[in-house]
């Protein structure tokens, strides 16, 4: 393998120099979902949102949305329920996509869903410490794991009430710069 423009491509790419495969290197794809619990019927006022600390690197022991790398063959909806079922031990209901998050310094692409529990019974996974539901006023802000959990969480907030709208990207002061 050496590097090299192929033809009919901008970029330099590593290409095998007998049998002129050509190895693409992607961005990594992120799923998860902000979730909700509400007891029957109760208010949006007695909503919970679902949150996991942390326990591995990078930020352990702060608190992060269920969410983890997509599987090859996965759509992102089924991968945000593995995801919330490997850190929480949660099952869930997808409600819609929420957001899309492009974070180009680390490659990665978010898809993150509205969803709700099923149930309240959730646990600590093998990637989480603890799991707890908190209410909306008693989320550790100052103890999460990545801006897109604030992000995510913030853009919940602004359309938990609403059944249409469309899905949010990064927020405008913390797009990255595109080269």
């Amino acid at each position: 393998m050496h590097r090299e423009v192929p033809d009919g491509d901008e970029l330099e790419r590593m290409v095998c120099r007998d049998c002129g495969f050509i190895h693409y290197v992607n961005p990594k794809v992120v799923t998860g979902a902000v979730v909700t619990w509400r007891p029957p019927g109760r208010d949006l006022a007695n909503e919970q949102v679902l949150l996991c600390r942390r326990a591995i690197e990078p930020r352990e022991g702060f608190w992060t949305l269920p969410a983890g790398y997509l599987e090859l063959g996965e759509s992102t909806e089924a991968g945000a329920m593995r995801e919330a079922h490997e850190e929480a031990r949660a099952r869930i209901e997808i409600d819609r996509l929420l957001a899309v998050y492009n974070i180009t310094r680390i490659s990665q692409v978010q898809t993150i869903y509205r969803a709700r529990l099923v149930s309240p019974d959730v646990s600590a996974g093998l990637e989480s410490l603890e799991v707890a539901l908190f209410d909306w006023a008693d989320v550790p802000w100052d103890d999460l794991a990545f801006p897109t959990v604030r992000w995510a969480l913030r853009h919940y907030l602004e359309t938990r009430d609403l059944d249409g709208f469309a899905p949010f990207g990064n927020p405008p002061d913390e797009t990255p710069d595109y080269v």
